[in-house]
């Protein structure tokens, strides 16, 4: 990862030892494509503040607003982006939009696309992703599918925080 004391290594919480594991410079691919977006559309760079397991065999945390795609080919999994409606607030009043349910809703698939769209781009056109799902309220019924921990990076954007749950692993 970078030398940036404000992003935290994930060197330890994923070596490419086993298979089908993440390694650091794959998890770079999501840590970065979060920050580009932040800094693209919201003119500020988000930061991430903490990166680390989610607890065994519970599901990933949640927050308001949830954006979910799945991958497939030579990566299989999930990759979501949750955040509150203050967050996602902020981040269309920045983009000069309209606030409101459904705009939030549109912006967590954004974010979560565009995210998983620079995934692809590095793994190439073997990783296949799902159009967006997004969602409202807690995400109670999303549950890790391929990791038995999946990887969940903590995002701080103009002091509001969101989730990036990174559940993928090669296939």
């Amino acid at each position: 990862m970078s030398a940036n004391p404000s992003q935290p290594s994930v060197a330890t919480l994923d070596r490419r030892g086993s298979r089908g594991q993440l390694g650091e410079a794959e998890v770079r691919v999501f840590v970065d494509a979060v920050v580009h977006y932040f800094q693209q559309v919201g003119g500020d760079g988000a930061t991430v503040r903490a990166a680390f397991l989610a607890d065994d065999q519970l599901s990933a945390p949640t927050s308001d607003y949830t954006g979910l795609i799945t991958v497939s080919g030579a990566y299989v999994g999930s990759v979501y982006f949750s955040a509150p409606s203050l967050l996602l607030r902020q981040l269309l009043m920045t983009m000069k939009e309209r606030a409101s349910h459904d705009s939030y809703l549109d912006a967590v698939g954004e974010i979560a696309n565009t995210i998983a769209g620079n995934a692809r781009r590095h793994f190439t056109e073997k990783l296949e992703i799902s159009v967006p799902v997004a969602f409202a309220g807690p995400a109670v019924d999303i549950r890790t599918a391929v990791r038995a921990r999946p990887l969940v990076l903590t995002v701080e954007w103009r002091a509001l925080q969101a989730i990036v749950v990174i559940d993928v692993a090669a296939a």
